[in-house]
């Protein structure tokens, strides 16, 4: 998985540092790896894309929608179905299930249910088991640029001690805690519960 939602080149574009200029490099990356993991925090996501299947468990008391077509089990964003993989608690594989929403992939948006078509995912102790690609199949435009915009604004916090800023024209200014851009750009993402 990336460490950043955006390249380097694209942050010192944005600070206006020549590319050429490797000095700072260490310090850029880490901003941009933070502002990435803020995003994720903030929004109980991840964008980028797991390299291989990963297996999560679930316990589907809580996570099962009935639908007129089957049961939905709610699971995290998965952004491949290359090694997608569906197993109970006994070690049976679990076939006659669609992933949803449809077109997802297609849309470039993640696979967030598995909808059981026959059957029914079970209850109390009942485990499932799903070995998949989690995350986005890409990330999107507008969380990438969010990346970017808090990644410069930490990476020049380190002339605002405590907070604080200033310039000969306005004064000294204190630093709002979220940036209303950053927030604007990645609040359709949030899942419920979380920001």
């Amino acid at each position: 998985m990336a460490e950043g939602y955006g390249t380097l080149a694209a942050l010192k574009e944005r600070l206006e540092l020549p590319v050429s200029d490797t000095t700072r490099d260490s310090a850029l990356d880490g901003a941009l790896a933070a502002a990435s993991r803020s995003i994720d925090r903030a929004t109980g996501r991840r964008f980028g894309l797991t390299t291989e299947p990963v297996t999560r468990t679930y316990n589907p008391r809580g996570r099962v929608v009935d639908r007129p077509d089957g049961e939905l089990l709610l699971v995290n964003d998965i952004g491949s179905t290359t090694g997608l993989v569906v197993e109970t608690g006994s070690g049976s594989t679990v076939t006659g299930f669609e992933t949803s929403p449809d077109n997802a992939l297609a849309d470039e948006l993640p696979i967030t249910g598995l909808l059981l078509l026959r059957g029914s995912w079970g209850t109390g102790t009942a485990r499932i088991r799903v070995t998949a690609r989690f995350g986005w199949p890409s990330v999107p435009d507008d969380v990438a640029e969010a990346a970017l915009i808090q990644a410069a604004r930490l990476y020049r916090r380190r002339n605002s001690p405590e907070g604080v800023t200033g310039s000969a024209e306005w004064g000294v200014v204190r630093l709002s805690r979220r940036d209303p851009d950053v927030w604007n750009l990645i609040e359709p993402y949030v899942l419920p519960g979380f920001g």
